[in-house]
């Protein structure tokens, strides 16, 4: 089956993934069978990649690690380099481990994963509770800063040499010579400090903020007094004890939020001055690069009505609005600001205004300078800039929603320019400079592929990687990436098929749907596996025909496409996942009267769905994991 791709610079000629994963026929001598081990926890079954990849902080050196085991040595080579020839050896693991040692670590079973570059060409080492610095050039390492066993979501700041934890409800910074100093001393557990908040939701991960330089802290304050306990046996007890958490179920009281600023200097904290209504939603909590401003975008509890409000980080004071955004149905800031380099007064938002998530270029009053992308596609990452600034780096949709690449497009206006080639997905690093790129690349062909690429010439520099197929000795079956229409009868649904190893099209076969169909998840990409999993040949091994589509609701095809489903959920994603099984029962090697359907967490609930929602005869069996049953008790 064909598709084109609608975007403005897709290919112009039609575009089909057809994989057979078998080199040969799945019943040529040799090969294997997957075993349920084999298939679920996929040891030594995934493409080879290479750990440690990363680049030196304002440099165009390019590190990773050679080697396995406790043969492993940390190697860099500058981002120009062709060949191997221009390596050169940092730090072996033994070496590594001693310089711990010496300073006082248990470095026995430490790793390079436990390190991580830092401007000036240091490694940052975290061993249990305390940072290190190791200097490779000396193979030592000391000692900056350590806390306490018992810390949670700790962060280090920008310079790591500081650490915030928390601690119960309590937040903490550890910095050198000054370990283990309570910001907050709340006695409540109701009130929190230090955490995600708003029930990690608008792209929220952790609860505390560093500025640039690490001499403030921004951090939630989360006031879960009035929110409804709900209980919960702890299993892990003997006898099982009865634990109470906060819970707030849609409709009901939620936590009221703040934010607050600490000086580390001064031991000191104020807080933003957000104002009421106490129910609304802070998000996307960001720094300007001189730290004397804080910029929150403020979302109401209707989540319909977003403010991007600036505040003074010294006083807490609100300073402005810079603009509003509004929508009919919700809207839903994911991404902070992200300053122009050299130019503080001007930053990027990411917004889905007109449809699709893009890049809007700003002033820091608030006026819209441009809008530098644009089209029915999404902007998946910002990655950095390029061209002494000039130009901003962006992974995104462009080419086909299936595929991930890398562009750039000037930040005075102007046409896209594709950085990375090959169809499928590609997972970059930016330097700092933006003169070199790290294309990670695997499509539903290539395991993967690791390059150096020159992003002003669009070049691949160097291979550093291109890794054979884990799965070469084992009987796959074949696996297809094609669409179908939704059920509006226009729009188009990506699907991937996986049928049995040399199936027989006169048989009749069981099939299996493998839903979720929820926001911000996407299952079939043009990647290896075609965005699956083992599982699903280890199920097309037992003789199932697997199908998965992904309906209406799900991530990464634009806001009218997710909005579908709204205010009335698993109304649109079963009308479409019934499309799958029209197509299914399509296929003449397929058993109409046997197929089933399982998913996880939203894919549970779409199963249950289904399940009770369609004529009976639609599906055999299904198997829900963690559904949600009804919406009224989901938070």
């Amino acid at each position: 089956m064909l598709f084109f791709s609608p975007h403005p610079v897709a290919r112009a000629a039609p575009f089909v993934v057809v994989l057979a994963l078998l080199a040969f026929p799945a019943a040529a001598q040799g090969k294997k069978n997957l075993t349920m081990a084999e298939a679920v926890l996929a040891r030594g079954l995934m493409p080879k990649n290479l750990s440690g990849l990363s680049f030196i902080p304002q440099t165009g050196t390019v590190t990773y690690v050679r080697g396995e085991g406790d043969q492993e040595t940390l190697v860099s080579a500058p981002a120009e380099a062709r060949d191997e020839k221009n390596e050169q050896i940092v730090l072996t693991k033994a070496a590594f481990r001693t310089a711990l040692t010496a300073a006082g670590a248990d470095g026995k079973t430490l790793g390079f994963g436990a390190a991580h570059w830092l401007t000036g060409g240091a490694l940052a080492v975290t061993a249990g509770t305390t940072l290190y610095h190791l200097d490779p050039k000396t193979a030592k390492a000391t000692r900056q800063t350590s806390w306490v066993a018992e810390a949670e979501n700790a962060e280090a700041d920008p310079t790591d040499t500081r650490v915030a934890y928390t601690k119960a409800q309590n937040l903490f910074v550890s910095a050198p010579g000054a370990d283990n100093v309570a910001v907050t001393t709340e006695a409540n557990p109701a009130i929190v400090n230090g955490q995600a908040a708003h029930r990690s939701e608008f792209g929220i991960t952790k609860g505390t903020f560093w500025s640039p330089t690490g001499q403030r802290l921004a951090f939630y304050r989360m006031d879960q007094t009035m929110v409804t306990d709900y209980p919960l046996v702890d299993i892990g007890e003997l006898p099982a004890q009865q634990k109470a958490i906060k819970y707030p179920m849609a409709g009901g009281k939620s936590h009221h939020v703040t934010v607050g600023v600490y000086n580390v200097a001064a031991k000191s904290t104020v807080f933003l001055q957000t104002g009421e209504p106490a129910e609304q939603y802070l998000t996307n909590i960001s720094w300007a690069p001189d730290e004397k401003s804080i910029y929150v975008a403020i979302v109401n509890r209707g989540q319909n009505e977003l403010k991007l409000n600036q505040y003074d980080a010294g006083t807490g004071a609100f300073v402005r609005t810079l603009f509003e955004e509004k929508d009919a149905r919700y809207t839903e800031p994911e991404h902070g600001l992200t300053f122009i380099p050299k130019k503080p007064q001007q930053f990027i938002w990411q917004s889905r205004r007109d449809g699709f998530r893009h890049l809007y270029l700003y002033d820091v009053s608030g006026k819209l300078v441009r809008q530098l992308t644009r089209g029915d596609w999404e902007v998946t990452d910002l990655l950095g800039f390029a061209d002494n600034g000039q130009q901003v780096v962006y992974s995104g949709t462009a080419d086909s929603p299936l595929e991930r690449h890398t562009y750039a497009v000037p930040l005075s206006g102007g046409e896209l320019r594709k950085i990375t080639q090959g169809t499928g997905t590609h997972t970059t690093q930016l330097t700092d400079d933006g003169r070199w790129l790290l294309d990670n690349f695997t499509s539903s062909v290539t395991p993967r592929t690791i390059r150096v690429v020159e992003v002003a010439s669009a070049k691949p520099r160097r291979l550093l990687l291109k890794a054979d197929d884990p799965t070469a000795a084992y009987a796959l079956g074949e696996l297809k990436l094609f669409p179908i229409k939704a059920a509006d009868g226009q729009t188009d649904l990506y699907c991937r098929l996986i049928t049995p190893p040399n199936y027989d099209p006169a048989k009749k076969y069981p099939a299996v749907i493998y839903v979720y169909g929820g926001p911000h998840v996407q299952l079939v990409t043009d990647s290896w596996l075609g965005g699956g999993n083992l599982w699903m040949q280890l199920m097309a091994e037992k003789g199932y025909v697997v199908l998965t589509v992904d309906s209406r609701g799900s991530g990464n095809r634009g806001l009218k496409f997710e909005q579908a489903t709204f205010r009335k959920l698993g109304t649109e994603e079963m009308a479409d996942q019934l499309k799958g099984v029209d197509y299914l029962k399509s296929l003449p090697y397929v058993d109409p009267a046997r197929i089933g359907v399982h998913g996880w967490s939203f894919g549970g609930f779409m199963t249950t769905t289904v399940l009770t929602r369609t004529l009976a005869n639609s599906f055999k069996a299904g198997v829900a994991g963690g559904p949600v049953i009804d919406w009224k008790f989901y938070e």
